[in-house]
């Protein structure tokens, strides 16, 4: 990022990318908000994360590929909310958002965490986006991305 500093503690450590769907930004947002804070809670410095903002779930596996490709990253992952409507749409996108970022992983060998969230109802989304909770799915996906580096790294 332009301006940005990077901190010499940074050097050589694991780098996370997060894709962030703005399609429902305040589910979005709170996902985010609990990665973040959980990396930092198993020591990973802000300046190792980098959060690249895409328009929706459907977007997030060619965003997806493009960070896993980067030799400096070693996990990435992919947060948003499909919530189902009057049409089929939330079943496509959801489906081609799961596909495509297990064709990601799959493909690069790196981990790529989806907790893109597909729900009935934006309340169901809420409910698993609560700030402050330890089981929002922001936080699983953390823990997730850092759980399967160290699991890679044995095999």
């Amino acid at each position: 990022m332009k301006g940005k500093v990077v901190h010499t503690s940074c050097a050589g450590k694991p780098r996370f990318a997060v894709v962030a769907g703005e399609f429902h930004a305040s589910i979005t947002e709170s996902l985010l908000k609990a990665c973040v804070d959980e990396f930092s809670r198993h020591g990973v410095c802000e300046c190792e994360i980098q959060v690249v903002r895409v328009p929706g779930a459907f977007e997030a596996p060619l965003t997806a590929l493009k960070l896993a490709r980067r030799k400096n990253i070693q996990a990435v992952i992919c947060l948003g909310a499909v919530v189902r409507g009057e049409t089929f749409h939330y079943e496509l996108v959801a489906q081609a958002a799961a596909r495509g970022i297990m064709e990601v992983a799959l493909s690069t060998g790196k981990p790529v965490i989806f907790e893109i969230l597909a729900a009935d109802t934006l309340k169901h989304c809420q409910e698993r986006a609560r700030e402050g909770d330890r089981d929002n799915k922001g936080a699983a996906a953390a823990r997730a991305a850092l759980d399967m580096v160290r699991t890679l790294k044995t095999i």
